[in-house]
C-alpha cells in the first residue's frame, strides 16, 4: 500500500480529521487535502450549482496529483453530487453521508438530532435515508450555515466561552427535542466536538461517519493495492498537504496556517 494516493476534498477545513484518521491507520499512504474555499459555503448552493463546482475542483486536482482515490470529505458535496462525479471520472470515489443508520442503532428514545447545512437537510436523499433507517424514529432536522462559517473563519480567534456559544442556537434546538442521539452531518462541526460534549447532558450520543467513510477508503485502498502498479506520476505531495481553492486576504491564510498547524500537516498554499 505504500504508494497509494488519496485525495480529500471538502468545500473548506471540515474534512481534516477525515484524512487524519486515515492516516492514523494506514501512515504510508500518501494524502493531499483540496478545500474549495472559492466556493464556499457549499451548502448554500443549488444543485446544479453543487454538482458543477465539485466537478471542476476535482478536475483540476485530478489533473494536478493524478490521485487513485477521492474521499469526499463534505456531506453536501456527496449528497448533491456523488453520482455526478462518479460518472464524470474514472477513479473511485468514497462519499460522506450523514450517520442516520448508526444513529438509528444508538438511540433509545427514537428521538434523533441532525445538524448539517441546508442542502443537506433539504435534500431527499436525506429523507431516503431517514425512511430507509429511521422511520421508526423522529428525526429533527436543523441546517446551520452560520456555525459552519464560525468554524471555518473564526474558530482560531474565539475563546471557549465563544465557542460554547456559538454551538448553543443548535444545543438548544435538539434540547427542547429531547433527542438523545445527534447526528453532526456536516464536516465541519466535528471541530466543536469537545463544545458540543460538554453542552449536552451525559447520555446524549453524537455520532458522524468518519469510522464509515475511512473503512470504505481502506478497503477500496487494499483493493487497489492488490491488482495496480504504484502511481508516482505526478503526485507532488511526499506525505501530506492542504491546498485552498481562493484565500480572501491575509487572514485566511493565517487561519488555514493555523488549521493545518493544529493537524501537523504542511499548508502548501493556493491550487493552481
Amino acid at each position: 500500500m505504500k504508494n497509494i494516493q488519496i485525495l480529500f476534498l471538502d468545500s473548506g477545513t471540515g474534512g481534516l480529521p477525515y484524512m487524519i484518521h486515515l492516516k492514523e491507520i494506514a501512515p504510508e499512504i500518501r494524502c493531499v487535502y483540496v478545500g474549495d474555499t472559492a466556493n464556499f459555503p457549499y451548502g448554500e448552493k443549488t444543485l446544479e450549482q453543487i454538482k458543477f463546482m465539485a466537478a471542476e475542483t476535482v478536475e483540476r486536482a485530478i489533473k494536478r496529483f493524478n490521485p487513485q482515490i477521492v474521499v469526499v470529505a463534505c456531506n453536501t458535496i456527496s449528497v448533491a453530487a456523488l453520482k455526478t462525479l462518479r460518472a464524470r471520472f474514472s477513479i473511485p470515489f468514497v462519499g460522506t453521508v450523514p450517520a442516520i443508520k448508526l444513529a438509528a442503532a444508538l438511540t433509545e428514545n427514537k428521538k434523533i438530532g441532525l445538524l448539517a447545512t441546508r442542502y443537506t437537510i433539504e435534500d431527499s436523499y436525506t429523507t431516503d435515508l431517514i425512511n430507509q433507517f429511521a422511520s421508526d424514529c423522529s428525526v429533527f432536522k436543523r441546517g446551520d450555515a452560520e456555525l459552519i462559517s464560525f468554524i471555518e473563519h473564526n474558530l482560531f480567534t474565539a475563546s471557549y466561552e465563544e465557542k460554547l456559544k456559538a454551538v448553543k442556537p443548535a444545543v438548544d434546538f435538539f434540547k427542547k427535542a429531547d433527542v438523545d442521539t445527534v447526528v453532526l452531518a456536516c464536516t465541519h462541526f466535528l471541530h466543536l466536538i469537545s463544545e458540543f460534549k460538554e453542552s449536552f447532558e451525559k447520555n446524549v450520543k453524537i455520532v458522524d461517519s468518519r469510522d464509515g467513510v475511512i473503512k470504505q477508503a481502506m478497503r477500496l485502498i487494499k483493493e487497489i493495492s492488490n491488482t495496480e502498479k504504484s502511481n508516482d506520476s505526478i503526485f507532488d505531495v511526499a506525505d501530506m498537504g492542504v491546498f485552498v481553492t481562493s484565500l480572501r486576504n491575509k487572514d485566511d491564510e493565517y487561519e488555514y496556517r493555523n488549521w493545518c498547524n493544529l493537524f501537523n500537516v504542511p499548508f502548501l498554499g493556493l491550487l493552481n
